[in-house]
């Protein structure tokens, strides 16, 4: 194997695990409140039933860290590749920041200010990940996908409680 493969590969792996480790903190604070306080709530009826959300989250999860771990490698040499990882880390804290508010604050309204700043920040990680990587910024379409429907989700809710 070509040391610049290893290398990709290596950096995709700390992509993955980092993006992963956020997931598995922020489902400690959404698995805490989906008996307590979740299952109370009104849900529209394109709700998904609750056992979707993890091994979406779990995709979605890896693919960011593939694709972070892509831009960290190509970006190296890039003169936007720490504006396109600030970026993405940007997201990375408040997609956990959305669990702890949601969930963990048991407040869709304020979840849904957090998911929309989100929203736009994932649109700006895309645009910079297009520039480093475009297979990068690819893997992030099911995600913005995701959170898209997360956010009619977390408004429906709101409007329903």
């Amino acid at each position: 194997m070509k040391k610049g493969t290893s290398q990709l590969i290596l950096a995709s792996t700390l992509g993955v695990f980092l993006s992963l480790g956020l997931g598995l903190l922020s489902s400690r604070v959404t698995q805490s409140a989906i008996p307590t306080w979740y299952v109370t709530l009104e849900k529209p009826f394109f709700s998904p039933p609750n056992w979707v959300f993890a091994p979406v989250w779990t995709l979605l999860y890896t693919l960011m860290g593939i694709a972070v771990g892509r831009v960290w490698f190509y970006g190296r040499r890039h003169r936007w590749g720490k504006t396109a990882l600030s970026h993405f880390i940007a997201q990375l804290l408040f997609n956990g920041l959305w669990s702890l508010v949601f969930f963990g604050l048991k407040n869709p309204l304020l979840g849904l200010l957090v998911i929309l700043i989100l929203w736009v920040l994932i649109q700006r990680t895309l645009f910079w990940f297009r520039l480093i990587d475009r297979k990068a910024s690819f893997m992030l379409y099911p995600y913005l996908a995701w959170v898209s429907f997360a956010t009619l989700l977390n408004g429906a809710i709101l409007y329903l409680n």
